[in-house]
């Protein structure tokens, strides 16, 4: 009888770890980072152009210090325009891959208004320190895969899926410089494979910036005169 019992334990604790996942079971969250990243890749090499609108909030020691708005329009080779809704209403900025400047003006309705500023000028660059040069989402991508390369990415860091988007929080040096270690959350569409939510961090987890990013709108008739200022 005690015999029975015995081979009935064993046999029964066999069948519980053929059941339960080991360590090696599943894909690493870098694993699934990294999928996420080439899907992103992948779909924005079939992005002509487009445009979304913007919110962006800074903060001060954990707290909420400045608040900006806008619509951000994107087109291959890198033609880009900004215009502003807060706190700089009827401002815009334009700018094209390999220039040295970008064109401000700071009311639309005297667009004779004009003034160029170097892309290192602190006059264009945000609140964070991005060029402007720095801000369309190829960029990003591009900044998500290279950090991917560089930085270890912890087993402990979160990743979540849904039926509409992909929530992961990403180690990367920092975006400006690349000098410093930062923590992301980022929020991607399964919808188009562009973030809609980007939550940046230092290590000690205290909040930094928010990008919000909406009502993208992907290859629709943007002529290039409309980035012409």
């Amino acid at each position: 009888m005690i015999k029975s019992i015995s081979i009935f334990l064993i046999f029964a604790a066999i069948l519980l770890l053929m059941a339960s996942p080991g360590p090696s079971s599943g894909r690493s969250d870098e694993t699934q980072i990294l999928a996420v990243v080439q899907k992103m890749e992948s779909a924005f090499k079939t992005v002509v152009n487009y445009s979304c609108e913007v919110e962006v909030v800074y903060y001060q020691n954990g707290i909420e210090d400045q608040y900006y708005q806008f619509k951000f329009y994107f087109k291959r080779d890198k033609k880009i325009r900004v215009d502003f809704s807060q706190p700089y209403p009827g401002l815009s900025i334009f700018y094209n891959e390999g220039d040295k400047e970008a064109t401000v003006k700071p009311f639309r309705f005297l667009p004779a208004v004009k003034f160029r500023f170097s892309i290192d000028s602190p006059m264009i660059k945000t609140l964070a320190g991005q060029k402007i040069d720095q801000t369309d989402m190829g960029y990003f991508i591009d900044f998500l895969s290279r950090n991917l390369k560089m930085v270890k990415q912890k087993e402990e860091e979160e990743f979540h899926e849904d039926e509409e988007q992909i929530k992961f929080l990403f180690l990367a040096m920092d975006y400006i410089k690349e000098k410093s270690l930062e923590k992301y959350r980022i929020f991607v569409s399964k919808k188009n494979w562009l973030p809609i939510r980007i939550e940046r961090y230092n290590l000690e987890g205290q909040l930094i910036e928010v990008s919000i990013l909406q009502n993208y709108t992907i290859n629709t008739h943007l002529e290039d005169k409309y980035f012409l200022p």
